[in-house]
C-alpha cells in the first residue's frame, strides 16, 4: 500500500504538471486572438473575414477554431477564453443563449442582447455587420405560383399535403419548429424529416420535401427557381450578426476592437448571399472569397 506521503506526493506531482501544462497554453496564447466560428460554411466565412481584418488592421496574429458545432459550444468556448470573438445573431442570443422572451424591433432586441451580454458575461456585443440572417421557409417556386402562395398564412392550409425537412437544430431550439406551428396552425402529411443543413435545398428541389427552413442568406435562394414564404405574423425575432469579443481579450490586444469595428454595416443580405453561393455552389475557397470581399470594400 502506498504511504499518505507517496500520495501527497503523487497528488502534488499532477498538480504541479497540470499548472505548467496550463501556463504553457497561457503563453501560447498570450500574443495569438482566437476566432471561432459555429459550424456552417456561413460563419467560417464570417470567421475568416474577421480574422483578416484583424490580421491586417491589428496587425496581430490570429488563430482560427471554426465549425465549433452551434452557439451553446461557442457560448463555452468564450466563457473559457478558448476563443476570443466570433459572430453571433442577435435573435439566438436572446433565444438560444440569454432564454429571454422575443420583444420590440431590432434595434430593441440589439440593445438588450448588449446589455445583458455585457452584465452576464462581460462579453461586448458590436455593431451589427449589416444584414439579418433570419429563417427562410422555403418551398419550390412552380408550387408558390401554382397555389398563389406568399405568406405562411396562406401555406397553412395545404400544408397537410406536405412533408417538411428541417435541420435538427431548427426542430429543436426555442424559436424553431414548435413555436411556428404552434402560431400558424401547420399540420403536416408526416413528421418532419430530420436532415443535414446541406442537403434541405437538394431534397426540396428533387421534390423529397416541400418545405424547408433555410436562411435569408442562403446563396441557393437567388440561383435556383424558389420561394420564400413571408413570416406575416413576424414570429421570427430579428437575427442581426454582431461579433460578440471578450472584454478580457479587448484590454489583451489592442486594436482588435477598432479592427472590427471598422466591419460595421459594411455586409448586406446580398453580400452574404453572394458569399455563401460562391463557397456552396461554386467551391471556392473561404479565406479568397473573404479577401475578395474585404478588398470591394477597401477594407484590406
Amino acid at each position: 500500500m502506498r504511504s499518505p506521503f507517496g500520495c501527497r506526493r503523487a497528488a502534488w506531482l499532477i498538480l504541479a504538471a497540470a499548472s505548467v501544462l496550463l501556463v504553457a497554453g497561457c503563453g501560447a496564447r498570450k500574443n495569438t486572438v482566437v476566432i471561432g466560428s459555429k459550424n456552417f460554411p456561413e460563419q467560417a466565412l464570417l470567421g475568416e473575414i474577421l480574422a483578416q481584418q484583424i490580421e491586417a488592421h491589428a496587425h496581430l496574429r490570429v488563430e482560427r477554431r471554426f465549425y465549433l458545432a452551434g452557439s451553446f459550444i461557442c457560448q463555452q468556448a468564450m466563457l473559457s477564453g478558448r476563443i476570443d470573438a466570433y459572430v453571433e445573431y442577435t435573435g439566438t442570443a436572446l433565444t438560444a443563449i440569454l432564454h429571454d422572451a422575443v420583444a420590440g424591433d431590432r434595434q430593441s432586441v440589439f440593445q438588450q442582447v448588449r446589455r445583458e451580454y455585457e452584465q452576464r458575461f462581460k462579453f461586448e456585443v458590436m455593431p451589427s455587420l449589416g444584414f439579418d440572417d433570419t429563417f427562410a421557409m422555403v418551398i419550390r417556386g412552380d408550387d408558390a405560383r401554382r397555389l398563389h402562395l406568399a405568406t405562411l398564412s396562406q401555406a397553412a392550409a395545404y400544408t397537410p399535403q406536405w412533408r417538411p425537412g428541417f435541420g435538427y437544430e431548427f426542430m429543436e431550439r426555442p424559436d424553431g419548429y414548435a413555436g411556428l406551428a404552434r402560431v400558424y396552425g401547420l399540420r403536416f402529411a408526416a413528421p418532419p424529416r430530420i436532415l443535414d443543413l446541406g442537403l434541405l435545398y437538394r431534397a426540396l428541389l428533387a421534390k423529397q420535401v416541400d418545405l424547408i427552413a433555410g436562411n435569408s442568406t442562403d446563396g441557393l435562394l437567388s440561383a435556383q427557381d424558389l420561394t420564400v414564404l413571408q413570416d406575416d405574423k413576424h414570429y421570427f425575432p430579428p437575427y442581426d450578426a454582431v461579433p460578440i469579443v471578450r472584454d478580457r481579450s479587448e484590454t489583451r490586444f489592442p486594436g482588435l476592437r477598432e479592427a472590427l469595428a471598422e466591419l460595421a454595416g459594411k455586409i448586406s443580405d446580398d453580400d452574404m448571399r453572394k458569399m455563401n453561393y460562391a463557397v456552396v455552389a461554386e467551391q471556392r475557397d473561404i479565406g479568397e472569397v473573404a479577401r475578395d470581399f474585404l478588398r470591394s470594400k477597401h477594407l484590406d
